[in-house]
């Protein structure tokens, strides 16, 4: 118990395990990567090799799937699945800690339109990992669509990889967005020359930014080979007769980013507006629970690492370590948070997009349930939560469990947009690693399984 466990090791998840072990506290890094860095550093990794140190009393689990938090006294039980995911020799560890920090980041989020399931749709993130850290690119004519600072990036690595990108469309205002929040995006001023520099790179490629521009439709048989975007209004509604087709043969999608949540609702922590509510030293609502990084908001690795260092400092507090607090990194958390704000609001998704949205617009991918079945469930049958919403309608039971279609399809069925990440048993698992009696809970005199205690508090 005495001992600090971070799950994640990204920005957020490094700088707390490092910031912990300098206190003197054991630490027991999570992640499920092989290599440090996180998916925000991935592409770096990929190309350089493992950049990252990490202070030598901090033991590092790579590959490691962290699939249920449990309560006990005093602390929590974290359980472990460690190998590859198709690995079926993987092994099972439990930590237990009074001391636990959240750090498990986010995903692209991609908004379904007719089309978003042909072959040759991307995500944003995946179109800049396989650019950067291969050096391929996810087509010879490409579109980069969504909103948001992140698309800039993914454009000017698709560009640097050999690929035309046709435009850069952007759903929101891309300057004036920001004067609302005039001193949250002062707050951001030293992104400004990075900023720059992917405008010259794309002004450097002939890349055309539209604002109020969003992809309505992707067009192909057995690919992409067309997209159709339309101006948009504030609300994202397209505006008739502004429909225009372009050729390409892939499109990059990317509508800022859904934190994982999963692990952060098992241990009961309070979400406020989709995202961990946390106190001035990263604190959640549990005690002994602490989140950093884009579970508590969207705004960079900057952010996210500053957060990491107040959250690591305060765990080890938590320990009983002496800890002067982190005055520097606490202010620059605040005016982190005030630039995510501005951020935001500047490239919030819209409702119009549920107006892209034809019958038969596929709106989960992985069991191919299209609008009109999803609303069948909800209007004709009642499903008026996630799990009769998935028995009637099938939306959320493939591979993906719902982490790509269930914030969508939750906003679609008039539930709240987290209510898919309710789910105890936090990663998919083998029947058999379910029911496995480990070790360290038989040497605690259990004699259930996690597997059974899980499903019994589902159950309950």
């Amino acid at each position: 118990m005495n001992r600090v466990v971070v799950v994640g090791a990204g920005p957020a998840g490094l700088a707390a395990a490092t910031a912990a072990a300098a206190l003197g506290v054991e630490v027991v890094l999570v992640d499920a990567g092989a290599k440090l860095g996180g998916q925000y550093f991935r592409q770096d990794a990929l190309a350089a090799g493992d950049r990252f140190a990490l202070p030598v009393d901090v033991e590092h689990v790579a590959d490691a799937t962290v699939w249920a938090v449990e309560p006990v006294a005093g602390g929590h039980r974290v359980h472990l699945r460690v190998g590859a995911a198709d690995d079926p020799s993987r092994t099972g560890r439990i930590l237990e800690t009074r001391a636990l920090v959240l750090a498990t980041g986010a995903f692209d989020r991609a908004l379904p339109f007719p089309g978003w399931d042909l072959p040759g749709v991307f995500t944003a993130g995946a179109a800049q990992a396989m650019a950067k850290g291969q050096g391929v690119a996810v087509g010879d004519r490409v579109l980069v669509a969504g909103t948001g600072p992140f698309l800039l990036p993914v454009a000017a690595s698709l560009a640097a990889a050999g690929a035309r990108v046709v435009e850069v469309a952007e759903a929101n205002r891309a300057v004036t967005g920001w004067l609302s929040r005039p001193r949250g995006a002062a707050a951001g001023g030293r992104k400004l020359p990075e900023l720059a520099r992917y405008a010259a790179s794309l002004a450097r490629h002939r890349v055309p930014y539209r604002s109020r521009t969003a992809v309505i439709e992707a067009h192909g048989a057995s690919s992409v080979a067309s997209a159709t975007v339309a101006r948009v209004d504030r609300d994202w509604t397209p505006v008739p007769g502004s429909e225009r087709r372009v050729e390409v043969d892939a499109v990059a999608v990317g509508f800022g980013f859904t934190p994982q949540l999963e692990l952060a609702v098992a241990a009961r922590c309070r979400i406020e507006g989709g995202f961990v509510a946390v106190d001035a030293a990263q604190g959640t609502s549990v005690p002994g629970v602490f989140a950093a990084g884009e579970l508590t908001g969207i705004g960079g690795a900057e952010l996210a690492a500053s957060e990491g260092a107040v959250a690591g400092a305060a765990a080890a507090k938590r320990l009983g370590a002496v800890v002067e607090p982190p005055l520097g990194a606490m202010a620059r958390v605040r005016s982190g948070r005030r630039f995510a704000a501005a951020l935001a609001a500047a490239y919030a998704v819209r409702p119009g997009w549920t107006g892209w949205l034809r019958d038969d617009t596929v709106v989960c991918r992985c069991e191919e349930v299209d609008l009109r079945r999803l609303m069948a469930a909800v209007d004709g049958r009642g499903a008026d939560g996630v799990r009769p919403l998935k028995l009637a309608s099938g939306a959320g039971l493939g591979l993906c469990q719902g982490r790509v279609c269930g914030r969508n399809v939750a906003v679609l069925a008039g539930l709240d947009d987290t209510a898919f990440a309710r789910r105890r048993i936090a990663a998919p698992l083998r029947l058999g690693e379910l029911a496995e009696e480990e070790p360290e809970v038989a040497a605690a005199d259990s004699r259930e399984s996690a597997g059974d205690r899980a499903f019994g508090q589902d159950l309950g």
